[in-house]
């Protein structure tokens, strides 16, 4: 029996020690039973409410791969608090063949899945409702219900039992200083972008630890967030303001608001570091900078969502090489990085034409990447990769066929054996036995995918013939087919790093040349559902990671 062991511990319980207990008692059993451990993954300060975990992920793939028999853990909550988590990898992994075992539960079965699942379910619940409890009531009683805010301290103390008193502040003088600094510039005028460029300018570290950001400063006005936002410093403490939602596709976490009804707001006096005139003088600006609304109070939608959209080619790709910030407009025609603009902390004072970057990028996409040298590069590349997922595909597939001719084999003895008189009742139970796996079997191959094809033998022409499309498309008259030639672009140009050189700036293009490949194959899926096969490159001469300069 091969065994992978899998440990985690969550983040309610920070302590290493915790995945190296589990691994030895897990170790201890798989001893006395004589399996053969092959492998042991583990996930640590990770909460068991979501499969997005780099240990379990791993194990999932290695078990669908055929790598092991079974998996061994302390419990089922090890592996996931989740229903539907835990069903979905119970289901996983019958399928693949692979048993699942807990030093808890034993074998665990479709009625574990349902009842502990269920049970763990509830438990999460529980948990948060106790948790939101008691941040509650530590609000009620003038205490802070979450974490630290910029400007105050965490005041540590012990009860009369040893235990921590949670939710207690006090004003740290030299930060609230800088907050009331920071709301008298702005009542006088200045913008966020000027005052975090100030505060950068004079070596005073932001809220993070590191440089001062113009959204630090405004926040969000509904959300209660950002320094301008936040009532604490005029001694009310808002809690349930937001809630958060676990999106269960992506397992981020997102905020929702909560009716105005149902915040707990309380006065606390002696957090106070603002008077009342210098935090209305800044509401009062924040109201006038709003967006402007209709007389039925709704913003315009329609002018919201085209200020959203990317307003020029290379939008939001193009990235500075001293210190990685974003490149943004600086005047109608000139864009430059946003990071020496806005916080002052990069040295990078060199500007160039928009028009020019986009004509110099467009350029370079229709010359270099039609090079014949660097287009049979890429095939090499893209030819390995396929076929190491040729090789992949075809295990399973030709493993599966032999396991259903050894299975007719076997079918065939006991055919034998019940002409030759032998038991009937056990030799009919081992033929249902067979009947199913075969069954089992046949199935997998029936939705099996069916190995990557090669590379045609006309893709080269292909290609260079779409790269030129899609430079005449973007030259195009109607604005339909510029936009939807636009979008393609964006989606194979991964960002654009912009170098200052000798008071000249030099452009590194960095894209996804497969993406071109898979676009000219007009095919949804060459790579066989594997995204990986895409080789990313470089825009130059090769694969390399040393980019061409324009």
């Amino acid at each position: 029996m091969k065994v992978a062991i899998y440990a985690r511990y969550s983040s309610d319980n920070q302590r290493d020690a915790s995945i190296a207990d589990q691994l030895r008692m897990c170790r201890l059993h798989a001893e006395k039973q004589g399996w053969q451990i092959v492998e042991e993954y583990s996930d640590h300060a990770i909460s068991g409410s979501s499969l997005l975990r780099p240990g379990i992920q791993a194990l999932i793939s290695d078990a669908t791969r055929g790598c092991f028999n079974l998996i061994l853990a302390e419990a089922m909550d090890r592996l996931s608090r989740d229903q539907e988590d835990i069903a979905g990898l119970f289901k996983r992994m019958s399928y693949s063949g692979v048993k699942m075992f807990t030093l808890s539960e034993g074998e665990v079965s479709h009625l574990h899945v349902g009842l502990k699942g269920t049970m763990n379910a509830l438990f999460l619940k529980d948990l948060a409702d106790k948790t939101r409890r008691g941040q509650r009531g530590r609000v009620e009683a003038g205490k802070s219900g979450a974490g630290n805010s910029y400007g105050y301290d965490v005041v540590k103390k012990l009860d009369a039992n040893g235990e921590p008193i949670r939710g207690d502040r006090t004003i740290n003088e030299a930060q609230a200083e800088v907050v009331r600094r920071i709301f008298r510039d702005y009542a006088a005028g200045k913008s966020a972008k000027t005052i975090a460029f100030s505060l950068n300018r004079d070596g005073i570290a932001a809220p993070s630890g590191g440089d001062w950001g113009f959204s630090t400063i405004n926040g969000n006005p509904k959300r209660g967030n950002g320094i301008l936002n936040n009532e604490m410093y005029v001694g009310k403490i808002v809690w349930n303001r937001q809630r958060f939602v676990k999106d269960p596709d992506t397992g981020k976490r997102q905020a929702r608001p909560n009716p105005e009804s149902e915040w707990v707001i309380q006065e606390a006096p002696e957090l106070r570091i603002l008077d009342d005139d210098l935090w209305n003088a800044v509401k009062a600006r924040q109201g006038e900078n709003r967006t402007e609304r209709d007389e039925s109070g709704i913003a315009d939608v329609r002018k919201m969502n085209h200020r959203r959209r990317p307003k020029y080619l290379f939008s939001g790709l193009t990235k500075c090489a001293c210190c990685g910030g974003g490149y943004s407009a600086i005047s109608a025609t000139l864009i430059g990085c946003s990071t020496a603009r806005n916080k002052g902390t990069c040295d990078n004072r060199v500007n160039i034409r928009r028009d020019e970057l986009e004509a110099r990028v467009l350029n370079a996409l229709r010359t270099k990447l039609v090079d014949p040298e660097m287009f049979a590069r890429f095939c090499e590349v893209f030819t390995q990769e396929m076929n190491r997922l040729r090789m992949e595909g075809r295990a399973g597939i030709a493993s599966a066929e032999a396991e259903i001719e050894k299975t007719e084999h076997e079918l065939a003895k006991l055919l034998t054996a019940i002409k030759a008189g032998g038991p009937i009742e056990a030799i009919v139970e081992d033929m249902k036995r067979l009947e199913a796996r075969k069954s089992e079997l046949r199935t997998f191959l029936a939705e099996a995918e069916e190995p990557p094809p090669l590379l045609h033998p006309s893709m080269a022409l292909q290609y260079r013939k779409r790269v030129q499309q899609l430079y005449e498309a973007l030259q195009d008259e109607e604005e339909e087919k510029r936009i939807e030639a636009a979008d393609i672009l964006r989606s194979l140009v991964n960002q654009i790093v912009l170098t200052p050189v000798d008071g000249k700036v030099e452009i590194d293009v960095q894209g996804d040349l497969a993406g071109i490949l898979i676009i000219s194959a007009q095919t949804k899926n060459p790579a066989g559902g594997r995204g990986g096969s895409q080789v990313k490159m470089v825009a130059g001469a090769g694969f390399e990671p040393a980019a061409f300069r324009l």
